[in-house]
C-alpha cells in the first residue's frame, strides 16, 4: 500500500512526475513547432526571391520602382504596425537572455513582433533588399518557444530564458539543417556559456528540430557538397590571404553596423530622424543600382551565388563581393528587418573566388570555403561558429583545419578593427534603448 506520503514522493521522482512531464511534452512540442514555422519561412523566402528575379529578369529597370518603394513601405510597416521588428533578430535574443524582467523579455520576443518580422523580412525579399532570414528566424523561434515557457509558468527567469535559448538554437538548425552549428551557435553567441542546467534543454530542442526538418526537408546541405582540399605547402598561403582580407573586411563592416546603430550626429542623423522613409527610398535606390551594375546577382540572399562557387558551377562577375558587401550594408541600414548570415557567407564566398587568382597553388573551391569561413568570422567574432557552420553547410570534413584556422585569424584581424563583437554590442545597444526611463 502506497502512504500519501510515499505517493507524494513518487511523484517528485523526474521519472513519474507529471510537472516536469508537462515540461518535456511543452518542450518537445514547441521544439517541433519551430522546426515547422523554420521550413515554411524558408520556403515563402525562397518563393519571395524567386518572383522577384522573374520581374527582375525580364524587366530589370523595374527594380528601380520597386526597390525603392518596397523599403519605404517596410520601414512605415515596421514604424507604424510592428515597431521593435527592425534588424536582424540575433541581437534581440541575446538581449533577452539578460534582461531580469519577465514582462520585457515577452515585450521583446511577443507574438507580433515575430509574425512582422516575418512579414517584412519577406517583403525586403519581394523587393530585392539583400538580407537575410536566418536571423530573423532566431528571433521568431526564441519567440516561440518563450510562449510555451509562459505557457508553463516556469518557476525562475533561469528555466525561461533556458527555453529562448534552446528555441534561438533550434532556429539555426533548423535553418540551416545543421544541429551542430545550433548547439555551437548557443554557446558562443547567444549565451556566452553553457549551462548543466540549460544543456539538455538546448540538445533536446535542437535534436527534435533537427529529426523535423530531416522527415520534412529531406538531408540536404545548404550550400551543396564539395569534396575540395587544400594541400599542405604553397596553398596554405590561401588561409592568410582569406584570414586578412576577410577579417579586415568583416571588421570594417561590423564596425558600420555597430557605429550607425548608435545613431548618426549632426544635420545628417537630425535630416534621417525626421525623414525615415525617404532615406529608405534611398537605400532601395542604391540595392537597384548595384542590382543593374551586377545584372541582378545582388539582389536577395546571395544563396544561389554561394552555393554555384561551392559547387563549381559559375563564377560571379567581376567584383561581386564588393557589390554584395555594398548591397547589404544598405540594405541593414534602411532600417528594414532582416538578417545578415546568407549575404555574408555569399560575399565570404565571392571573396575567396576572387583571392583565388592570387593563389595558383590553391584549388578555387578551397579558396571559396575559405573565403566564406574568414569573411564570416570577421563579421560576427564567432570563429567556432563560423567554422561549424561552414563545415556543415557544405558537408566537407577535409577542409576542417583549414577552416579553422582561417576562422581564428580572421577573427584576431577583425579584432583590430572592430574591437566589439557585432551581436554583442547590437544586444548592448538594444538594451539601453529598452531599459531608458520614459
Amino acid at each position: 500500500m502506497f502512504t500519501p506520503a510515499r505517493r507524494k514522493y513518487l511523484r517528485r521522482l523526474p521519472l513519474v512526475s507529471p510537472r516536469l512531464w508537462r515540461r518535456r511534452a511543452a518542450l518537445w512540442g514547441g521544439a517541433i513547432l519551430v522546426a515547422i514555422v523554420a521550413i515554411i519561412f524558408a520556403y515563402a523566402a525562397d518563393r519571395a526571391g524567386d518572383l522577384f528575379h522573374a520581374v527582375d529578369g525580364p524587366y530589370p529597370l523595374l527594380a528601380l520602382v520597386i526597390a525603392p518603394a518596397g523599403l519605404m513601405l517596410s520601414v512605415l510597416l515596421t514604424r507604424k504596425v510592428f515597431p521593435g521588428s527592425q534588424g536582424s533578430g540575433i541581437p534581440q535574443v541575446i538581449a533577452s537572455m539578460h534582461m531580469h524582467d519577465t514582462r520585457m523579455i515577452g515585450a521583446v520576443l511577443s507574438a507580433r513582433i515575430a509574425v512582422g518580422k516575418v512579414i517584412l523580412t519577406l517583403l525586403g525579399l519581394l523587393c530585392g533588399a539583400s538580407i537575410g532570414r536566418e536571423g530573423p528566424t532566431v528571433q521568431v523561434s526564441a519567440s516561440i518557444m518563450n510562449r510555451v515557457a509562459i505557457a508553463l509558468r516556469m518557476p525562475s527567469l533561469k528555466a525561461q530564458q533556458a527555453f529562448v535559448l534552446a528555441g534561438g538554437a533550434a532556429g539555426i538548425a533548423a535553418a540551416f539543417n545543421t544541429p551542430l552549428a545550433g548547439i555551437v551557435f548557443a554557446i558562443e553567441e547567444l549565451a556566452h556559456s553553457f549551462q548543466a542546467r540549460t544543456s539538455g534543454t538546448v540538445l533536446t530542442a535542437v535534436i527534435l528540430g533537427g529529426i523535423v526538418t530531416l522527415a520534412l526537408a529531406g538531408n540536404y546541405t545548404y550550400f551543396g557538397v564539395t569534396s575540395a582540399q587544400l594541400p599542405f605547402g604553397a596553398g596554405w598561403a590561401a588561409v592568410v590571404m582569406c584570414a586578412v582580407c576577410g577579417g579586415l573586411l568583416g571588421g570594417l563592416f561590423a564596425s558600420t553596423l555597430v557605429y550607425a546603430a548608435s545613431g548618426l550626429r549632426g544635420a545628417a542623423g537630425r535630416w534621417l530622424v525626421r525623414h525615415p522613409l525617404l532615406f529608405a527610398g534611398g537605400c532601395g535606390l542604391v540595392i537597384a543600382l548595384l542590382g543593374l551594375l551586377s545584372g541582378g546577382a545582388t539582389y536577395g540572399t546571395g544563396y544561389a551565388q554561394a552555393r554555384s562557387l561551392v559547387e563549381g558551377h559559375s563564377t560571379v562577375p567581376a567584383g561581386f563581393f564588393l557589390m554584395k558587401l555594398a548591397a547589404t550594408t544598405v540594405s541593414y541600414l534602411s532600417g528594414i528587418p532582416g538578417g545578415i548570415f546568407a549575404p555574408s557567407l555569399s560575399i565570404g564566398a565571392g571573396l575567396g573566388q576572387s583571392l583565388s587568382y592570387l593563389v595558383p597553388g590553391a584549388p578555387s573551391a578551397a579558396m571559396v570555403l575559405l573565403g566564406m569561413v574568414g569573411y564570416f568570422s570577421g563579421t560576427v567574432q564567432a570563429p567556432i561558429t563560423a567554422t561549424v557552420i561552414v563545415m556543415e553547410m557544405t558537408d566537407n570534413q577535409q577542409m576542417t583545419i583549414p577552416l579553422m584556422a582561417t576562422s581564428f585569424l580572421a577573427f584576431g584581424v577583425s579584432r583590430l578593427v572592430c574591437r566589439r563583437a557585432l551581436y554583442g554590442a547590437l544586444a548592448r545597444r538594444f538594451l539601453l534603448l529598452v531599459q531608458r526611463p520614459v
